[in-house]
């Protein structure tokens, strides 16, 4: 869903190109079946500009009772996939907006801002691929105590009962559970830290770029983008370095800030990994100190627990 958002700004830039109007560009969209070129067709017809039509694609609808649960089990996790697009919208609004107001060529603009969204999206699943994988284990090893209850089944034994009907079961069942919450817990806490997301890396740079390549100031550009983003606007130190390096060096800032701005999603990438190589470690620590204990109170203790009555100790 999310490479539909650049596919179809793509699309538009294209049919820029060869002269056709942006109302008729969404329009023709919008005929081929494009959802989201409808709703923006429909909002224009209504008297709406289109970068506000653009950007009221990006407005949250209200999530119905029974979705909220798991919308929310989504982002704790990481971004939902809808709250991602719905960003990238918001970025397209901004990036219509900052060209037609400076008067910057529009076609070249979203043909370019249509490849650093395909860049950024790149960037986010590479590092949500990488951040899957320690996850994924950290969760599969939380049933392990269920699979220690399944295997004293398995031998003959009844680990359910010694629990519920003997005094020691009781401990071993409040230790086991309270153990596997407080694992669950603990690892759930690790992998929200790990899956933090942010702006995509480098936005500010490369609307910044479409800004200043409309021929206004630097200064008139941040506030461009400053109020285009509104409570995304980042103030990007790389930007402010790279602004003052063009004007050391008297040279055009555009192609700078646009390399700025993918040296920021590269440094997004190594940060990614890291960050996954890092949470494969971690996750060991509620592994051996809640995840195996409860394992041994509700899986292998019940079964030490049923056999101890029938073992007789010789008198000295």
């Amino acid at each position: 869903m999310t490479a539909q958002v650049a596919e179809t700004v793509l699309r538009v830039a294209v049919l820029l190109e060869a002269g056709v109007t942006p109302t008729r560009a969404w329009d023709h969209l919008a005929k081929q079946g494009d959802l989201q070129a409808s709703q923006v067709v429909n909002a224009v017809d209504g008297g709406a500009r289109i970068d506000s039509a653009i950007a009221a694609l990006a407005v949250e609808p209200a999530p119905e009772p029974r979705r909220r649960i798991r919308i929310a089990r989504v982002d704790a996790v990481g971004e939902s996939v809808h709250a991602r697009e719905r960003r990238m919208w918001r970025d397209v609004a901004a990036a219509w907006s900052i060209a037609t107001t400076v008067g910057a060529p529009l076609a070249p603009a979203l043909r370019s801002f249509a490849d650093v969204l395909r860049d950024a999206e790149e960037s986010a699943d590479e590092i949500r691929v990488a951040l899957a994988e320690p996850t994924s284990t950290a969760r599969l090893l939380g049933w392990l105590p269920a699979v220690g209850i399944g295997l004293a089944f398995a031998l003959g034994f009844d680990p359910l009962g010694t629990l519920l009907r003997e005094p020691a079961g009781w401990a071993c069942a409040v230790a086991g559970v309270g153990l596997l919450m407080a694992g669950r817990r603990w690892t759930s806490r690790l992998a929200l830290a790990a899956h933090r997301d942010a702006v995509m890396p480098g936005m500010d740079a490369d609307l910044t770029a479409i800004a200043l390549s409309g021929g206004v100031s630097v200064s008139r550009a941040r506030t461009l983008v400053d109020a285009a983003r509104g409570a995304d606007a980042d103030d990007s130190a790389a930007v402010r370095d790279t602004l003052l390096l063009s004007e050391a060096a008297g040279v055009p800032a555009v192609e700078l800030l646009r390399s700025a701005a993918a040296l920021d999603r590269h440094r997004a990438r190594v940060d990614g990994r890291l960050r996954a190589a890092r949470l494969s470690t971690k996750l060991l620590l509620p592994l051996g100190v809640c995840t195996l204990p409860a394992f041994l109170c509700l899986g292998v203790a019940p079964m030490f627990l049923s056999i101890l009555p029938s073992v007789s100790l010789p008198l000295p």
